[in-house]
Parts: structure tokens; sequence; C-alpha cells
């Protein structure tokens, strides 16, 4: 593929799970001016700070992969700072970028923003047809007005602002925080420390009835600098692995992966969750793109390359 090399390209959240995969992609492709900022070089949620870092840089194409992010707990102990942290984030740079003229921005919005109980495989248009899961929907309601504010600069200014829709990503530069990761890093760190330690049993969430899909980062960056080529449309976008399964069965294949001995046990006392969240991913998968990284493989090699020297909180 030919290299645009008058691209300024800024990746917001460059040292997050997504940001991080989708600056080793575009580095992979040749592009060079590359635009990151961390939080103490800047504050995406004080808008004068983002006005000032879009007037000075210019940059041409922007990825809002910048977010407060969190599995059930966080999101069940923190619903005020995942609702106000993501609005801001998102409202600050989508306004910037239209004010300073950025060509193609795409916004990272998240399967969560799906009712509760849409038909699976969830279509794109399932959006605002019915209750959120009330786990989650502080997040949820924050990451819809992202979606509504691109959609609403498209129709208003004609900005060419797109919504990528990810299911569960995974892979390097992921959150292990036991209080606020996802499941399957969750899962990869109880795992690995009850190995560690010897314990006789693991004690997870729920049922394991829950279905759920998951995805490599790796791969879900080279969806995201496809779209940013080729897709240009109000309609959000699905990007998943058209695959899912039980959260038991994951929690088997991580202790599998890890080496862990011992039993398995559930607490039913916990949320699941909504009961099934897989995405129809067919008008990606119509573009040309697939995932390339299976399950096992990916979480083998998140485990051996974030576990080497103990995780990452």
């Amino acid at each position: 593929m030919m290299i645009d090399t008058q691209r300024r390209i800024f990746v917001a959240g460059h040292n997050g799970l997504a940001g991080s995969a989708i600056v080793r992609d575009l580095r992979r492709q040749g592009y060079s001016t590359l635009l990151t900022r961390t939080r103490a070089e800047l504050n995406l949620f004080d808008p004068a700070a983002v006005d000032q870092f879009f007037d000075r840089e210019r940059p041409t194409h922007v990825f809002v992969a910048a977010a407060k992010v969190g599995g059930i707990q966080a999101n069940q102990s923190q619903p005020a700072d995942f609702i106000w942290e993501n609005l801001m984030i998102q409202s600050n740079l989508i306004h910037a970028g239209w004010k300073f003229g950025t060509t193609k921005m795409l916004f990272l919005g998240s399967s969560c923003i799906y009712p509760k109980h849409a038909p699976q495989p969830i279509k794109e248009e399932s959006l605002l047809t019915g209750p959120l899961e009330p786990t989650n929907e502080w997040y949820a309601i924050a990451k819809i007005a992202g979606i509504k504010l691109c959609q609403a600069f498209r129709r208003q200014h004609g900005c060419d602002f797109i919504s990528a829709m990810p299911t569960n990503m995974y892979g390097p530069h992921d959150n292990y925080d036991q209080q606020n990761s996802h499941v399957l890093p969750a899962l990869l760190r109880k795992f690995h420390e009850a190995k560690i330690t010897g314990a006789p049993e693991v004690v997870c969430w729920g049922t394991g009835s829950a279905l759920r899909e998951f995805l490599h980062v790796d791969d879900f960056a080279r969806a995201a600098t496809l779209l940013m080529d080729r897709y240009s449309d109000e309609q959000v976008i699905n990007v998943g692995s058209g695959t899912d399964l039980t959260i038991r069965a994951l929690a088997e294949l991580v202790g599998d992966v890890v080496g862990f001995k011992g039993r398995i046990m559930w607490d039913t006392s916990k949320p699941d969750g909504t009961p099934r969240k897989l995405l129809d991913s067919s008008r990606i998968f119509a573009l040309g793109w697939k995932p390339e990284i299976s399950l096992e493989a990916g979480i083998r090699a998140t485990y051996e390359s974030s576990f080497q020297n103990g995780p990452s909180s």
C-alpha cells in the first residue's frame, strides 16, 4: 500500500491496549509522522489544552483510543468516573477535530453500547433498540454519546468522522489490576498467582455460562487502520472475531495456558453481565479484513509476554 507521507496521525491513548497496537501497526506500514502524548503531556479533560494541541500540531488523521475502561467491578464502583471521564475525553477530541480541520477521525466505541438482550449476533442496527446491561451502562452511555457526536458533526459540518465497535480485546499493554481489569486479563492474573502460590483452587465470578467474544488487539489494529483508509459512513461498524465461548470454557483455557493444576470454583453470587455478546462483523469482513490470531495462540503469547517479569497493573 502506498504510504501517504502528508498524514500527521494523532493516536490519542497510545499507551493503552488499543492505542499502542494501532501505533505498532502504523509503524509496520511505514508511517513515521505519528503524534503521541502522555497524560502528563496533554490533559484530555481540558478543552483548552486539547484545542492548543490541535492548533499547534494540526493532525490530519486521529484515532480516538483514549478512554477510561474496566470490567464489571470497576464499572459498578465508579459510575461517575466512567461516564464523566469518557464524555470529556471524546467531546474535547471530536470538537477539536472539527474546529482545526482534521481530515479523518476514527472513534473507538465498544460492544457494550448494544442492548443487553439484542438479537445475536448483534448487528449495527441494534443500537438504541433496548435497555443496556446495567453493570456497565455508564460507560456505554458515554460511548453512545461519542458515536452520536461523530454522526452529528458529519451531518452538520461534513466531517469524515467514523466509529468502530470492537468486541472484547486483549493482548500487550492490557490492564491486569485486580479491581479494574476486564475478564480475560483478570483471569490470566488470577490463575498465574494461583499457580505461583500453589493455591488449590481459583474462584471465578458468576456461573460461567455467559458467552463472550474475544479479539487480539493486533488484529483489531489492522482493522482500525483499514477503516481509516477504506470506510466512510455514518453507521457504526462492528469489529469482532465472529466466534464466542462461555466464560467457563475461557477459564479452563486460561488455566491450561498458565499451567494451573487446581480446581476452578464459581461464585454464583456475583453477576454474569450480559448473557451473550457476539457481534455481527460481516460488514468489515466484506472489506477484506479477517482476524489472524487464534484465541489460544493469542492468550499464550499474551501470557508469555506480560507475565515473564510479573504482570503490569
